[in-house]
């Protein structure tokens, strides 16, 4: 398998998963920041032009954190990071999905490109700040739904590295202060041998 990846970016949690399942993989950097997403030799490879992207060992793609994050998961059940039990893998499929796609695409994604949602650039810093208060109700609710547990579906999960890469980009990339009971789970995380692994490799130690 083959992940394209960029540093730090949402394909980060992919990263730690691949690493998690110990399946045999390689890494490709896309530079998003060099608009590499949409050069030709990607574009090839996922039209969407974006990270996570995995190539499987048959040449085929597979695209979107959910999905991957499941495909892998299941392709490595010794793992347990899909948990067993009707209720508790959708309690991991529903946190996944939110930080996914509430956290990340609503929130984040208006903070770091705001040009986005704005209609025009006078909006923009309006944009941003809707960004924030989305983010932050984000961790609100991620801090009660790990009230009394470390990790978000009850056992560690696919879950948990989706929580953990928007945790890298509040503490990371904004100096946000992490609501308790998330600030002890980015701590988890973060003294994960999979994760150190994954921040060792993409420069991010």
């Amino acid at each position: 398998m083959k992940l394209y990846y960029s540093p730090g970016a949402c394909s980060l949690g992919i990263h730690v998963i691949l690493e998690e399942t110990g399946q045999p993989y390689q890494t490709e950097l896309v530079n998003l920041r060099e608009g590499a997403q949409y050069k030709p030799e990607f574009v090839t490879v996922n039209p969407k032009s974006k990270v996570p992207t995995l190539e499987r060992d048959d040449g085929s793609v597979l695209t979107e954190y959910p999905a991957i994050a499941v495909w892998l998961a299941r392709g490595a059940p010794e793992a347990g990071l899909l948990p067993s039990g009707r209720d508790a893998e959708a309690a991991a499929l529903e946190a996944t999905d939110y930080a996914v796609s509430t956290m990340h695409m609503q929130g984040f994604s208006r903070i770091f490109r705001p040009s986005n949602f704005a209609p025009s650039a006078a909006d923009e810093e309006q944009v941003k700040e809707r960004g924030r208060e989305i983010f932050a109700r984000g961790f609100a609710l991620m801090d009660r739904a790990l009230a009394g547990r470390e990790w978000l579906a009850g056992t560690y999960s696919i879950a948990d590295t989706a929580l953990f890469y928007n945790e890298f980009w509040a503490a990371g990339r904004l100096g946000m202060t992490l609501p308790g009971n998330c600030a002890a789970h980015y701590a988890r995380m973060l003294a994960r041998p999979a994760v150190q692994r994954v921040m060792q490799h993409e420069g991010l130690a």
